[in-house]
């Protein structure tokens, strides 16, 4: 049985670069919705989204990840990279309040959550005041030897980096519904921004379309 095209390992690659790469992964559905009718995103993209989630899970030296989307699609402590949190309230999971895991904040985030957290084993990073500065993490990131940076979201996350133009490539699973409602989209901030995006590669699998797209000045 053949390899399915869309998960050719070749196509996801990251590039030899000498700084972090920022990759960010998504599903949406036709008309741009962030998830389905129930509010999470695993059904929308199917077995090989799935797949394709776990294969890029596997060869990143980080998983990155907002508060929120943890909570919301039960994110677990036990995952094949590192998991680095956003959250500027310093509100983690219980499940997640444990060694090993790190915690990204601002300087003025809440300093009892920050102590609880730390006795819990949890790393606290502080960057930033107000807003978190991202070019300072990923200047960490760096030094740690974090370089494939995997963001699985969600969209209030995304919007930060998309908008300070971080976001080095965009691997979004399109699934064949629409979806109306109030759902947000993929990345959401307060001001809008243009980044243009280069169209790397789009392999349909039934009607599911597996693209990736990296960012025109990125490499």
């Amino acid at each position: 049985m053949g390899i399915d095209p869309a998960l050719d390992p070749a196509l996801y690659a990251f590039p030899d670069v000498d700084r972090p790469w920022l990759r960010t992964n998504f599903v949406a559905t036709l008309d741009g919705a962030a998830h389905d009718t129930s509010g999470v995103t695993a059904a929308l993209g199917g077995e090989t989204d799935t797949a394709l989630f776990a294969h890029l899970r596997s060869i990143a030296d980080v998983i990155l990840v907002g508060a929120g989307t943890t909570r919301i699609e039960r994110y677990g402590p036990n995952a094949p990279a590192p998991i680095v949190i956003a959250s500027r309230r310093l509100e983690i999971p219980e499940r997640l309040q444990r060694p090993g895991i790190t915690v990204v904040t601002t300087t003025d985030a809440p300093a009892e959550r920050a102590d609880e957290l730390t006795a819990a084993g949890v790393e606290v990073l502080a960057h930033g005041e107000v807003t978190v500065d991202w070019p300072a993490v990923l200047d960490a990131f760096a030094a740690r030897g974090w370089s494939r940076i995997n963001c699985e979201g969600g969209p209030s996350l995304h919007g930060e980096l998309v908008s300070q133009g971080l976001v080095d490539d965009l691997c979004l699973t399109i699934a064949p519904v629409m979806a109306a409602g109030d759902a947000p989209r993929i990345a959401h901030s307060r001001l809008p921004v243009a980044q243009e995006m280069q169209l790397a590669h789009a392999v349909p699998v039934g009607d599911v379309l597996f693209t990736r797209w990296v960012r025109a000045d990125a490499t």
